[in-house]
């Protein structure tokens, strides 16, 4: 009776291991399907996170933002797509805002952009858009960081751009995009006439000889010193100014940055090291680079690479 019983059960036992195998053999290709068309299907993509509290966000995708290394018979080759960007600020305030021509980091504490960057081609240097003078308010922005062009009325400052409008003239939205008061800083009117806009004709001119040149710049605020414009919104008046310059298609590539004095001086900046100028903004310009070149050109410059001043 024992014996009968054992043999049952081993009956049993091999059918349930028939079924179970089966089980598994028709789930394992099907599951290999799916994960690969869920990687497939799934971009990489991740979401960057703006300014504290904020509903609204900015998607940029950093799989095709950073820049790779590759080599070509030993030469390394940089990948150019949103070169111009600088790494996130995790010490004030940022909202990140996509333009036509342009990114902005605004800062809503201080009503003023941290940094505005842009990739400028030779393409983009002339075009038919006449420059309009229409300063309006960025409707992307919450309303009691809204600043309106009154704002800047009577304060004896300049609305001066940061991405300028000349370089804009190749097309009508980023044209308009150009007079949004988040591109804008209270500017001294000699230094937004003077030197600023001829380092401003110079990077077009570098634009059409190299084919393209990778701009950011931005206001530096003293904070023991801040002085602040505004009827309906509190601005703060930057002390300083700073521009830091990539050319890539030059052999090795080069970059420069310049601080500019918020005043009317004949001679209102310095040229510096992009190193140099990350310490005094306590940003990191120019990130995605491949580290071997980044580490280069940041630590030096040739003054005679970029001769446009007197």
């Amino acid at each position: 009776m024992s014996k009968k019983k054992k043999q049952n059960t081993t009956k049993y036992a091999g059918s349930a291991f028939a079924v179970i195998l089966a089980a598994l053999l028709s789930y394992f290709p099907i599951n290999k399907q799916l994960n690969e068309q869920k990687t497939v299907n799934e971009p990489a993509k991740q979401e960057v996170v703006v300014e504290d509290n904020q509903q609204s966000k900015t998607e940029i995708d950093f799989q095709n933002a950073n820049a790779q290394i590759e080599t070509n018979q030993g030469e390394t080759v940089i990948n150019t797509v949103n070169l111009e960007i600088p790494a996130k600020l995790k010490d004030r305030s940022e909202r990140i805002l996509k333009r036509t021509n342009y990114t902005v980091s605004y800062n809503r504490n201080w009503n003023l952009p941290n940094w505005v960057a842009w990739e400028l081609n030779k393409n983009e240097t002339n075009g038919k858009n006449n420059r309009r003078d229409e300063f309006v308010a960025d409707t992307e922005l919450p309303k009691d960081n809204q600043v309106e062009p009154w704002d800047y009325s009577g304060s004896g400052y300049d609305r001066g751009h940061m991405c300028p409008a000349g370089d804009n003239h190749y097309n009508d939205k980023a044209m308009s995009e150009s007079f949004y008061m988040s591109n804008i800083c209270p500017q001294n009117h000699e230094l937004n006439t003077g030197k600023w806009n001829d380092l401003e004709i110079a990077c077009r001119r570098w634009a059409n000889r190299y084919g393209e040149v990778y701009i950011v710049c931005g206001p530096i605020i003293d904070k023991r010193k801040a002085k602040t414009i505004g009827k309906d919104h509190e601005i703060i008046v930057p002390e300083q100014f700073f521009k830091c310059i990539l050319i890539t298609s030059t052999k090795p590539a080069r970059a420069i940055g310049y601080i500019f004095e918020n005043n009317g001086s004949d001679r209102p900046y310095k040229i510096h090291t992009i190193d140099e100028i990350e310490k005094i903004t306590g940003m990191d310009f120019f990130p995605n680079l491949p580290d071997n070149i980044e580490d280069l050109i940041e630590s030096r410059y040739e003054a005679g690479d970029w001769r446009w001043y007197n």
